[in-house]
């Protein structure tokens, strides 16, 4: 028998929203905007306030306003996700193992980081300048 030279298929990409905590509200909907994990610490430490954020699939997710993307020029290494949908790992294989976790928690009900704010903490640590579509 001769062995087989294709490689094992990848696993499947699972999609997953983030949910918010049940006492947290946001009536309108929610974004998200995500990080490479080894930048997230960085960009809370220049937040003065900070709503929800998750650490799934290698990133930082910070929970933000719908059509938080409108105006603002993002970063490249930040990914914006409309309607907070994390795609990541093998979710159904093992839910627990890299099920996207809730890491900071917010004072109060708002689920929300200030787009703005977030925006010029993230171009800070990118070391470009915040820049707006003219």
């Amino acid at each position: 028998m001769i062995p087989s030279t294709h490689a094992a298929p990848p696993r499947p990409r699972c999609r997953r929203r983030l949910e918010l905590p049940p006492t947290l509200f946001a009536d309108a909907g929610y974004d998200a905007v995500a990080l490479p994990e080894r930048h997230g610490r960085q960009v809370m430490e220049l937040l003065p306030r900070s709503g929800c954020v998750y650490s799934a699939a290698g990133r930082w997710w910070w929970i933000v306003p719908p059509r938080s993307d409108c105006g603002l020029n993002w970063p490249a290494m930040a990914l914006y996700s409309v309607g907070a949908v994390v795609t990541g790992g093998s979710w159904r294989a093992d839910p627990e193992d890299e099920a996207p976790r809730l890491i900071h928690r917010p004072e109060g009900t708002v689920p929300y980081t200030h787009p703005l704010v977030l925006h010029i903490a993230v171009c800070a640590v990118a070391g470009i300048p915040p820049t707006w579509p003219g």
